[in-house]
């Protein structure tokens, strides 16, 4: 509920704090004492446009603060902050803080943290319901018609929204399919074709790699195989090295024992030819193992340069062809085994519509059922609304199939009729305001308060009617009220007199300035209040006796 409310520098309104609670709150005032600035400046908080002229003349800005308190928090704006990323701890009042600027332009934070205008009017309808002469919201908008009256019925919502969107979730998923093998049979034959291809040259996973190594290797055993062929021809002719220091390890073998350096001598030429001769195998080894068939080569060459081409082909690298093989042998089975697959998610969708709609028609049911009573429940209080030559009607229609939804087949719409023989239509486009208000009035004594904003406000309900009718507005606003939070802005002493707390609006003048103060009235101000609300300028006996009466008799 709407706990407080401080206004700073709005029009006539220097600086006011307004404390409220529970029950049926009363605001009165004489004409033009500035009570539509109030709903002005908590229409700023609940996100209405920013109106420069509503900042007071000589100042550069305007603010206005509400502070609304619940336990816990409601759903609704709960999952609107917590998407908006807006912490509000539990237990912590909910504080809007909007502030306007003389020059235009205007900002908000909810809970200090700042917000958008745009979250403001979406968690609006959670705060403040409001009902005036000009009303366009709560229950005159028709998009929220179909949620009172499932309150109203008991209509299990939930059922229905959790078939809706398993139902959905099935079709979507046979649709998907029905894709899927559509596209497969479109591209069959290219499958076909692309697959034959793959088939050929059956690509394996690291090939690339393997390919290029051996490919990398031959071509360096080509470039190494003429120097090995002419260190070959060197190495084993007549004239090699190792011929010659054979030779010359023979003559020195003969004369060696004949000086101690001789034999030193062939000892290290001897080391130098097994030296010589490891070389010698070495680089027959080398030979070996660099030699290459060049028909191996082209080979390679041409599986790596094939597998390649067919990878640019195909968009992709030569090691991820295994996988595009087995993606489209997949796509080929696809199109074998959719048909089965399709029959078993056609079966399921089905299934799940028929289970839509069997809830859809028990929703239409209680729904048509409820509608007949809200019906005969809204025209009881018609009468001593003096709306008695009127006519209230909960319209539930068909939809047509393509406009089914979470919320069933059905739409709902309260239409009236104000004379006898007028046909029906939507509440505001056929009641003036004060007609419009008493219907509304009358409607949410019917609903018993099925939901709704945590703070309802009436705005000049009364305007037009006196005596009895006033006091069977009266009589329906304290009983509305409740438990919860209901304001009132009232000409009617009847009205006031319901108030569970009763302010005063009024306008004073200071030479050229003119302010707008609101006060809290004790017993013996409500009663001076009540008493001039019936006598009008000069208070008499008999007014405040009157007032009196009323006070009692509540």
């Amino acid at each position: 509920m709407l706990s407080r409310l401080s206004i700073r520098n709005v029009v006539l309104i220097e600086a006011l704090d307004l404390d409220f609670g529970r029950g049926l709150g009363v605001l009165t005032g004489e004409t033009g004492a500035g009570k539509s600035i109030l709903l002005d400046a908590l229409g700023l908080v609940l996100g209405d446009r920013a109106d420069s002229g509503l900042v007071r003349a000589g100042e550069d800005s305007a603010s206005v603060t509400a502070s609304f308190e619940f336990s816990p928090l409601p759903d609704a704006i709960a999952a609107v902050l917590d998407d908006a990323g807006v912490e509000v701890e539990p237990g912590e009042p909910l504080l809007i803080r909007r502030q306007l600027k003389a020059d235009g332009g205007s900002k908000a934070w909810i809970n200090d943290q700042p917000v958008g205008v745009a979250l403001l009017r979406e968690i609006a309808p959670s705060l403040v319901e409001l009902h005036g002469q000009h009303d366009d919201r709560g229950l005159v908008n028709p998009r929220g018609h179909r949620a009172l009256l499932d309150r109203y019925a008991g209509t299990d919502v939930d059922g229905l929204r959790s078939a809706w969107i398993s139902w959905r979730e099935a079709e979507d998923r046979l649709a998907a399919a029905r894709a899927e093998v559509e596209q497969a049979k479109a591209d069959q034959d290219l499958l076909l074709a692309h697959l034959s291809e793959l088939t050929s040259i059956e690509p394996q996973a690291g090939e690339e790699a393997r390919l290029a190594e051996t490919r990398a290797s031959m071509q360096k055993g080509e470039k190494l195989s003429g120097d090995l062929e002419e260190l070959r021809a060197l190495w084993e002719g007549s004239e090699s090295p190792l011929a010659a220091l054979r030779v010359a390890a023979r003559r020195l073998d003969r004369i060696a024992n004949e000086h101690p350096l001789l034999g030193e001598a062939l000892a290290a030429l001897d080391r130098s030819l097994v030296e010589t001769e490891e070389a010698e195998s070495k680089l027959r080894d080398a030979a070996e193992a660099l030699m290459h068939d060049p028909a191996a080569l082209d080979a390679a060459e041409t599986r790596l340069f094939e597998l390649r081409a067919i990878a640019r082909k195909h968009r992709c690298e030569v090691d991820e062809l295994p996988e595009k093989m087995r993606a489209m042998r997949a796509a080929l089975d696809a199109i074998e085994g959719g048909e089965a697959q399709l029959d078993a998610l056609e079966a399921a969708a089905k299934s799940a519509g028929e289970s839509y709609r069997v809830k859809a028609e028990a929703a239409s049911k209680a729904r048509i059922k409820a509608a007949k009573a809200l019906d005969k429940a809204v025209a009881a209080e018609l009468a001593p609304l003096k709306l008695d030559a009127a006519r209230f009607l909960t319209a539930v229609g068909a939809l047509p199939q393509e406009k089914w939804g979470p919320s069933g087949s059905d739409s709902v719409e309260f239409l009236i009729a104000t004379n006898p023989g007028a046909d029906f239509a939507p509440l505001g486009k056929i009641a003036s305001g004060g007609e419009l208000s008493r219907f509304i009035l009358a409607l949410k004594v019917a609903l018993a308060e099925q939901g709704g904003a945590a703070t309802v406000i009436f705005d000049e309900i009364d305007r037009g009617v006196g005596g009895a009718v006033a006091s069977a507005i009266g009589e329906r606003l304290a009983r509305l009220a409740g438990e919860g939070q209901l304001l009132a802005v009232t000409h009617s002493p009847q009205v006031a007199a319901r108030g569970g707390t009763h302010y005063l609006i009024a306008k004073s003048s200071s030479g050229t300035v003119t302010k707008t103060s609101v006060a809290l009235l004790d017993e013996a101000g409500r009663q001076e209040e009540i008493a001039r609300m019936l006598s009008g300028a000069e208070v008499t006996p008999e007014a405040r006796a009157q007032a009196d009466r009323l006070l009692e008799g509540v």
